[in-house]
């Protein structure tokens, strides 16, 4: 029975062998991440250099990096990052890539339906308001606009990466999320484990999604602009 079963074994490696490394990397491991987070923050009371990172934020806050963290604010959050999401996935259907732009809406609404809901069941206050620059409203755990545009980046990722453009777009997309994610550390108003949270959710929900939706419509994992941008 085992030989039998390692001769269709070996065949299904071969040929899956990025579906089955896309779940290990993009799902299982974040998710890991994820739990131990959560686990440290609410079981032990967070970690004890989320407050130091903020001060050391705090100490080195000039005018300039002010506006722009709070630029990347206005950006990556519910006025502007809805709309942009809207039209780059109306730009894809446009070029043939209908599934594409399907995929990167429902990334970026699921990351965000699913940040409300653990806010709401984890309910973390947010950090001191003295040393905060903005007031924001709600919970703290997970950051809401590392979550969304770490979704954001990583779903542009896959949408692009078997084209001409993927190493350009990955490299965009992750500093994105790195900057937007330490915008919030450095306006006091989300600790370090919050974003880190943020990011690795986000992770697993994309590649997740990628993962179920490329079954159904196979073209995704191919170029938006067809078989002639596919690498």
């Amino acid at each position: 029975m085992f030989p039998h079963s390692r001769r269709e074994f070996l065949p299904f490696l071969r040929s899956h062998w990025r579906s089955l490394l896309l779940v290990l990397l993009g799902v299982l491991i974040p998710f890991g991440l994820f739990a131990h987070l959560t686990s440290e923050v609410f079981r032990e009371g967070g970690f004890s250099w989320d407050q130091g990172v903020l001060d050391w934020y705090a100490q080195r806050r000039t005018p300039a990096l002010t506006w722009a963290a709070e630029t990347l604010a206005t950006l990556g959050g519910v006025t502007v990052l809805p709309f942009v999401t809207l039209l780059l996935a109306w730009l894809l259907a446009g070029r043939g890539g209908r599934a594409h732009g399907w995929f990167l809406v429902s990334g970026v609404v699921g990351a965000t339906l699913l940040n409300v809901t653990a806010k709401v069941v984890f309910q973390r206050p947010r950090p001191d308001e003295l040393l905060a620059l903005l007031n924001e409203p709600g919970f703290s755990f997970p950051s809401g606009h590392a979550m969304s545009n770490a979704a954001f980046g990583f779903a542009l990722t896959l949408v692009f990466w078997r084209s001409r453009a993927g190493w350009p777009v990955a490299v965009l997309g992750l500093l994105w999320a790195l900057a937007v994610g330490a915008s919030r550390n450095y306006l006091g108003v989300h600790y370090p484990s919050d974003v880190l949270a943020g990011f690795t959710a986000s992770v697993a929900w994309v590649a997740g999604l990628y993962t179920v939706m490329a079954r159904r419509w196979p073209q995704l994992r191919g170029s938006p602009a067809g078989p002639r941008d596919t690498r």
